[in-house]
């Protein structure tokens, strides 16, 4: 008996519900990435083979720009209230809620005397950008501001782990870095973090041995 023989079809996949799948994934990362907002400060760091990414939280941070400016940070909004009350007690000062307030915020950092803070942040946010920071006092040995800005902090962290970290630019000069470490000194602080960018692992260092071979990169 002769074989009956099926004609051939052409195998159709409709793709619809794919490119639909694929479109709202799209639309899902546009809409969900945050973008690494603009420097306050422009710092270009000096380059190393980062094996350790940078804390994120319980962070205070000291800048140095070019101009060897100095800037203090914190990254909690809780600790930096602290300090700043520290501070205002200290030097008998007197700041308004609303200065207190932009204080507050996480972008803010201080580049001014300790003088000058109520003026600085009583300042509404058009007027601050006008406003050339002359930076912490460091400079002089005797007028040394970042010893204050450290002590309050330390005291904001008391009992708790505070993760200070230095972000020089390259063109900054050795005194001022000199003058940040004699104030990390006075307050004890014998460790820190340096930020620097990022770059490759050169092939054939012992860095990049070891991460072929799978061992924990020091």
């Amino acid at each position: 008996m002769p074989k009956v023989k099926v004609p051939r079809k052409s195998t159709t996949i409709d793709m619809t519900a794919m490119c639909d799948v694929a479109f709202l994934l799209l639309s899902f990362f546009i809409l969900a990435t945050k973008f690494k907002p603009s420097e306050a400060l422009e710092v270009k760091t000096p380059t190393s083979v980062n094996t350790k990414a940078a804390p994120e939280k319980d962070v205070v941070m000291i800048t140095i720009d070019k101009e060897g400016k100095v800037y203090f940070s914190m990254s909690e909004k809780e600790k930096k209230e602290a300090a700043l009350e520290t501070i205002l007690a200290s030097k008998g000062l007197q700041m308004s809620a609303e200065a207190k307030k932009v204080f507050g915020k996480e972008s803010s950092f201080i580049g001014v005397p300790i003088a000058n803070l109520p003026s600085y942040f009583g300042l509404s946010e058009e007027e601050a950008k006008k406003v050339a920071l002359p930076g912490i006092p460091v400079k002089d040995s005797s007028n040394n501001e970042l010893n204050d800005w450290l002590r309050a902090a330390l005291s904001a962290y008391e009992g708790e782990k505070m993760n200070l970290l230095v972000k020089g630019d390259n063109a900054s000069q050795y005194g001022i870095f000199k003058n940040v470490i004699n104030a990390f000194k006075k307050n004890d602080l014998l460790k820190f973090q340096m930020v620097t960018d990022p770059e490759g692992i050169p092939a054939g260092s012992e860095l990049s041995k070891k991460q072929i071979k799978g061992e924990k990169l020091d």
